[in-house]
């Protein structure tokens, strides 16, 4: 039986095979497939969202495009369809989130092209759709995703490209520039691994003991909070949030008490600064706060990959610490992720097909 442990491990094989795959094929799709792509709507829910989150920065600056990303549920019965808009994405892993397949079917009637991302081309979802990006790791057993979640975001950054290159926005020498930093990301992920392992290890008793987990982060990386949202909810099960900076700093730090444990979200960027101060200023007055970083830092209370990337793709290697850390807290406070709780929701719910 995989467990969600085991996908995470597997995640720099993964990632390199989708990257090797794109650029064996690239040459054979569609020069001009994107060209007139200036408006992209994307529906997705849950760990799918986060992850059109993490990615946004790198579509829109790649891609040269908008992108409006909104759950499927909420604009089927609310939403309205911007004429502006030239291209849906609709974004789920197994391809059978109910939500998603009915808000495609709406477009249906708008005459706008739809791709599905998915990683099952058959699904219902790949059905709807005008086109399919095959998400490329094959069928994720597992509930809580991992591998699945970064497959999306390169999937996402790769899409970019596609779209940048297509309009003559990007040159050859910045692709190359981009995807050589994506495999060096990737190659990196098993030493990330290792370093979660010992920073778990070392912080353990906090973590098993912690009630209440707060990630804040800033940028594409506010997705990564939302994910870790999503994660530390779906396995540790304790009260879980991930805010973007600003928002944390605009009410929701007056809860704050000694019962919370934040994590805080950095890379080199110009909200650098400003994260550290808050940092400094809330460790007076929580359990404990830890500095989740692709800086080099000799700070033991952070979590240093030591990794220099653009902060549009550094959402690829500061996911992969949470998605340990999840998995570790939650076996740390005896969770058997492994069995199934609620298993009669999606029949009672009808929420996937």
């Amino acid at each position: 039986m995989m467990t969600m442990l085991d996908y995470i491990y597997e995640e720099k094989e993964s990632l390199s095979s989708i990257l090797a795959s794109r650029v064996e094929k690239n040459d054979l799709l569609p020069q001009k497939r994107f060209e007139k792509v200036s408006h992209l709507l994307i529906l997705a829910t849950g760990s799918s969202y986060n992850a059109c989150l993490s990615a946004k920065t790198a579509l829109e600056s790649l891609g040269d495009v908008f992108v409006d990303i909104q759950e499927p549920a909420h604009f089927e019965h609310y939403g309205r369809l911007s004429p502006a808009v030239d291209l849906v994405l609709a974004v789920s892993q197994s391809g059978k989130s109910a939500s998603t397949i009915e808000a495609v079917r709406k477009m249906k009637k708008q005459e706008v092209s739809t791709i599905a991302l998915t990683s099952d081309p058959t699904s219902p979802l790949a059905l709807e759709t005008d086109q399919i990006i095959d998400l490329g790791i094959g069928i994720e057993t597992v509930g809580f995703v991992t591998k699945g979640y970064s497959a999306t975001v390169l999937q996402l950054i790769l899409l970019g490209i596609d779209i940048g290159k297509s309009k003559h926005q990007l040159d050859e020498e910045r692709e190359a520039a981009y995807l050589t930093e994506l495999q060096r990301i990737i190659d990196d992920l098993p030493r990330i691994i290792e370093q979660t392992e010992r920073f778990f290890e070392a912080n353990q008793s906090l973590f098993r003991l912690a009630k209440r987990f707060i990630a804040i982060g800033y940028g594409p990386n506010w997705g990564t909070a939302k994910e870790v949202e999503t994660k530390f909810t779906e396995t540790i099960r304790e009260p879980s949030q991930g805010f973007e900076l600003e928002a944390y700093m605009h009410g929701p730090y007056l809860e704050a008490d000694t019962s919370h444990l934040l994590f805080f979200i950095d890379t080199n960027s110009e909200n650098s600064e400003r994260l550290e101060k808050l940092n400094r200023y809330m460790s007076r007055f929580t359990g404990e706060t830890f500095m989740v970083t692709t800086k080099k830092s000799s700070n033991e209370k952070d979590l240093s990959l030591d990794i220099s990337c653009e902060e549009t793709v550094s959402v690829l290697a500061l996911i992969v610490p949470f998605q340990l850390l999840a998995y570790r807290i939650a076996t740390a406070k005896g969770i058997d992720l492994n069995t199934k709780i609620f298993e009669d929701f999606d029949e009672v719910l009808k929420s996937k097909i």
